[in-house]
This record gives C-alpha cells, structure tokens and sequence, in this order.
C-alpha cells in the first residue's frame, strides 16, 4: 500500500518538478534573413543599405 501511494504521489510530482527545472533565464535568439539586421533600438530587421 505504501509502495503505491509513493509511486502514485511520484508520477503526479513529475511534471511539476520537469517544468520547475527549466524555469528561468533562457534568452531567446532572433535571427534576420540574408540581406537584412538586427535594429536593436526597434527589434527589428532591416534591409542593409550600401
């Protein structure tokens, strides 16, 4: 009985503990097409001129 209480209460904390160990700083990447940068000031791409 104990076993099973311990298993059930161990599938149910799983998922909680999974996405608690991905939280935080991640930043994301962005990437602009060729011919085209970043504009930090907007975030957006731009077409390179010249």
């Amino acid at each position: 009985m104990i076993r099973t209480i311990f298993a059930a209460a161990t599938l149910v904390l799983m998922p909680a503990l999974a996405s608690a160990a991905c939280y935080g700083g991640h930043e994301q990447a962005m990437s602009c097409a060729d011919g085209m940068v970043l504009d930090t000031e907007t975030n957006t791409c731009t077409v390179v001129s010249g």
